[in-house]
């Protein structure tokens, strides 16, 4: 009998993170709901109900060590495994109106607290699970990145978003080379422009299109890629 493998994802109270749980679980994953507020992670996953669906919940704040370890050990104690984790947590508190837009402007607490976020929750939880991952002799992990933090086509605006996910390729690129080949991969993707609260207003991308690719790298076959950064399941550059 094939077993049901355990998701992870962070951030998935809403947009593309309970999509992301949405489409795992109709894959047949048991996707487990991530989220800093538990009453509403139970309420986004209430909302998937009337499809069949039955995420667990956890609550996770990703800037607290101690909530990180806590979520896993829920989480291993419910179910004995993780077996793909999503990366999925961040935060873009910049780039709205001219004067917050600028790397000479933006202040460093800023630049911190997206760091925080959007690069050191992602470290803090594959210190976590990659243990389990290596036991069990199984592992997906999917960090959510951004064109945003693509070197080969970096621009102005959005400094302290753009470099925390140059930074998370970057964790991404170093996790891969220390895990090397086997059946533990790690990679990177870019949603695209998605209407979501982050995504505004202006976002032409539907939110089930935004978290395809990262369905397709949380169930990546055995001979799937590792190391890599992607955008509707094809390589990008860096």
């Amino acid at each position: 009998m094939t077993q049901t493998r355990i998701a992870l994802v962070s951030g998935a109270n809403r947009g593309i993170g309970l999509e992301i749980v949405r489409q795992l679980a109709r894959e047949g994953l048991m996707a487990v709901l991530g989220s800093r507020s538990l009453a509403k992670g139970k309420e986004a996953a209430a909302s998937l109900a009337s499809e069949g669906l039955e995420p667990a919940v956890v609550a996770l704040d990703v800037l607290d060590a101690e909530s990180i370890k806590s979520c896993i050990a829920q989480v291993m104690e419910l179910f004995g495994r993780i077996d793909v984790l999503v990366n999925n947590a961040g935060i873009l508190e910049e780039g709205f109106s001219p004067e917050d837009s600028s790397v000479f402007d933006v202040s460093t607490d800023r630049v911190m607290r997206t760091f925080e976020t959007n690069t050191v929750g992602p470290l803090l939880l594959i210190q976590q699970v990659v243990p389990i991952m290596r036991k069990q002799g199984y592992g997906r992990i999917v960090n959510l990145s951004s064109g945003a933090g693509q070197l080969a086509d970096m621009q102005g605006g959005f400094p302290a978003y753009r470099m925390s996910k140059t930074a998370l390729n970057a964790l991404t690129r170093i996790t891969a080379a220390e895990l090397g080949p086997g059946e533990i991969k790690i990679n990177a993707m870019c949603p695209g422009w998605v209407k979501t609260a982050m995504g505004g207003p202006g976002a032409t991308r539907p939110v089930d299109k935004g978290a395809e690719t990262a369905v397709w790298l949380a169930t990546l076959p055995e001979d799937g890629p590792s190391g890599g950064f992607f955008r509707d399941m094809k390589p990008i550059a860096w």
